[in-house]
């Protein structure tokens, strides 16, 4: 086993690995961004290194920065946890080079299954069924209408080859949203994975979200973990995930599973993976293969009692599976949701700020993973996840109700997010009878009723303010290593004063589209990637107006009203804040 371990993440996932290394006695190192320079992960580690600047490309996908921090801690071995470098073959042969283990996959099964087109090919080629499309890459929009009206048929998914969790997905319903689609998936594909070239596939309108977990060791030995559900989805990402499937029987478990071992042993896999399908009027379909541990691996874990993150580490380290399949059971039901920084009433618009009050749920079989507190700055650079929400229970209806006593427990002050939505959803007949709720999902209106009060505030009084503590603890760096230190004294503000109060923040009013009559504000704080309009044109309510990318999402800004564009205050590659003039629309 490893002494020391680096964890290249941030977040709830980068804590969720820190508590494992340490039930196997490994030291734990942190990495961090100049804004997370006083986060849990990082606090919670043994010895955490400044990676820069806030921005992902400076900081957290630096690859020669990582492997000079894991140098001078001496770590032996850097587990990326998932996103940023998890699934990067570059990032697995530099760690190789650098003599250091990466706990994941060999590079090649990276090159091999992260490519969606290649894993598509090997997964024909391996007799694993696929989703009826291309496995070859589409060089043009004109090529991709070709191939579509001589084999494929509407609608079809345009899919980045390098693409996952939602990322570089577009749907083209008919022949007028192709181009659309096609830039779109290409453009998410170049900026999240440095790579813009895509595929078809036909796009099937509501089947149902069905992974299997697997683990695979350096001997050859190949397990299964049973099936995760992961169809309740916004914008192609997960928002709630449980196991055992509800759609799934015993015999297509048993056929879920042996497609899950025959992919791995297919490309030579070693580590833990996913295998991610589609279930449709009984026929399932392989779409991808994650190489690295999921966001929902948790669920797994409730039902089968396996520690995922212990195993990848031990196989990594050299280790035998310490399991057979015989040996694997399943137990129960599980559910997580993920608690994003979204509010739901507005097409889950990102909701980034700082976190009030913060009192998380407890009780039998309840588990919180979570990277937050109070005071914890929810950044619109990065995931808006704040936390994940799992509990376990005897079936599925047991679990939906000591879910919704969870989430009724949940307190998370002055940010909006999911919470209210999770409580809605799982209180309807949909999510009784086991659907994929996509119904839902598309219902603005159902989606409007659960808008937060304009005063909300979840935060706690102003006496628990931090600056009212006389003994305090202060991060410093030199050299770029952080250590901690403890200051006992006055609760001083700058210059020897007393700290001042922060005054409450006001929410901006907005009716129709925001701000003035036809005025058009952003709901957001982000990046503008794409103005679809230009001033002086005439455009429908709910055009298109533009695109923000904000919290690792694109959100499509549209026309709150009919009208003409008299002033247009946005450009591409320019930035926006929360409450700016977008558009005047009269």
């Amino acid at each position: 086993m490893f002494d020391k371990v680096l964890v290249a993440n941030r977040g709830e996932i980068a804590v969720r690995v820190m508590r494992t290394l340490e039930e196997l006695g490994v030291v734990s190192v942190a990495v961090y961004s100049e804004p997370d320079r006083d986060a849990p992960h990082v606090r919670r580690a043994e010895e955490a290194y400044l990676l820069g600047p806030g921005p992902a490309a400076e900081s957290y996908l630096r690859i020669d920065r990582i492997i000079e921090a894991a140098g001078e801690a001496g770590a032996e071995a850097i587990h990326p946890g998932y996103g940023f470098l998890a699934e990067n073959a570059a990032f697995a042969r530099a760690c190789e080079d650098a003599g250091i283990v990466f706990i994941g996959p060999p590079a090649d099964a990276i090159d091999a299954m992260g490519s969606k087109t290649k894993a598509r090919e090997l997964m024909r080629g391996a007799g694993v069924p696929i989703v009826p499309g291309t496995t070859d890459p589409v060089e043009t929009v004109e090529d991709a209408g070709q191939l579509i009206d001589e084999s494929i048929g509407y609608p079809v998914a345009v899919k980045a080859a390098g693409g996952g969790g939602g990322k570089g997905f577009r749907v083209a319903e008919s022949e007028d949203e192709l181009e659309e689609a096609f830039d779109g998936a290409a453009r998410e594909g170049e900026k999240f994975f440095s790579d813009a070239t895509v595929y078809i596939e036909r796009y099937l309108p509501d089947p149902r979200h069905v992974e299997v977990q697997i683990l695979a060791d350096a001997e050859g030995n190949v397990i299964h973990l049973f099936e995760r559900d992961c169809s309740v989805q916004r914008r192609h990402q997960k928002l709630i995930e449980e196991s055992p499937a509800p759609a799934v029987d015993p015999e297509m478990r048993e056929r879920i599973g042996q497609i899950g071992t025959e992919a791995a042993r297919a490309v030579g896999y070693r580590s833990a993976g996913t295998i991610e399908g589609l279930l449709q009027d009984g026929e399932y379909f392989f779409l991808e293969m994650n190489t690295r541990v999921q966001v929902e691996h948790c669920v797994t874990e409730m039902v089968t009692g396996i520690d995922i993150v212990r195993e990848q580490v031990k196989i990594a380290a050299g280790e035998p599976l310490a399991y057979s399949q015989e040996e694997v059971l399943l137990r129960g039901h599980a559910i997580e949701c993920r608690i994003n920084a979204e509010d739901a009433s507005k097409n889950f618009a990102p909701a980034p700020g700082t976190v009030g009050r913060y009192r998380e749920p407890a009780g039998p079989f309840v588990r919180v993973d979570s990277g937050a507190e109070e005071g914890y700055e929810v950044l619109p650079l990065y995931d808006p996840m704040i936390a994940k929400l799992i509990v376990w229970d005897v079936d599925r209806e047991a679990s939906t109700r000591r879910m919704l006593r969870a989430l009724g427990e949940y307190e998370i002050g002055d940010v909006k997010t999911l919470i209210p939505f999770h409580r809605a959803l799982l209180a309807t007949d949909q999510w009784k009878n086991g659907e994929t709720c996509r119904d839902l999902i598309a219902d603005t209106a159902w989606l409007k009723e659960l808008a937060f009060a304009p005063a909300e505030s979840g935060g706690g009084g102003e006496g628990d303010s931090a600056e009212e503590k006389v003994e305090r603890d202060y991060a410093v760096e030199v050299s770029g290593r952080r250590f901690e230190v403890k200051v006992i004294g006055a609760a001083l503000g700058p210059n020897g004063a007393a700290p001042a109060r922060k005054a409450p923040r006001r929410e901006r009013k907005s009716g129709g589209g925001g701000g003035a009559p036809g005025e058009l504000v952003s709901p957001i704080q982000g990046t503008v990637l794409r103005v679809a309009v230009e001033q002086g044109a005439e455009v429908e309510q709910g055009a298109l107006i533009c695109v923000v990318e904000a919290m690792k999402m694109e959100n499509e800004i549209t026309a709150p009203t009919t009208g003409t564009v008299e002033e247009l205050g946005v450009s591409e590659g320019g930035s926006v804040a929360t409450g700016d003039t977008i558009a005047v629309i009269k």
